[in-house]
């Protein structure tokens, strides 16, 4: 956990310092590092990698790119765990910005 917590604050100094899509990968990693032995924290890293992808792409093409992240992130899943993790983007989509929308 010490580790995993210097990480963390690493990652999102970072992120303080950055802008757009380093930003948002900053917080992603961040995210993944501090709160992975916490349940109810577990789409925050996901929502920021898929606002990264959106930050990254062009303006006309950011809702597509936000859209193949968050289906590339849902290919990922292995089948023991997708319909969990597919309700709980569904039940939590509003607090995560909307992302899971795809």
């Amino acid at each position: 956990m010490s580790d995993a917590r210097k990480a963390a604050f690493a990652s999102n100094a970072a992120a303080r310092e950055g802008f757009g899509a380093a930003k948002f990968a900053a917080l992603a990693a961040g995210q993944a590092a501090a709160v992975a032995y916490v349940a109810a924290h577990e789409l925050g890293a996901a929502a920021y990698a898929i606002r990264a992808a959106r930050e990254a792409a062009p303006e006309s093409e950011r809702g597509e790119a936000a859209r193949q992240e968050c289906c590339w992130q849902r290919e990922q899943l292995p089948d023991a765990i997708r319909d969990l993790v597919l309700e709980d983007q569904r039940q939590r989509n509003d607090t995560c910005w909307g992302v899971f929308a795809c």
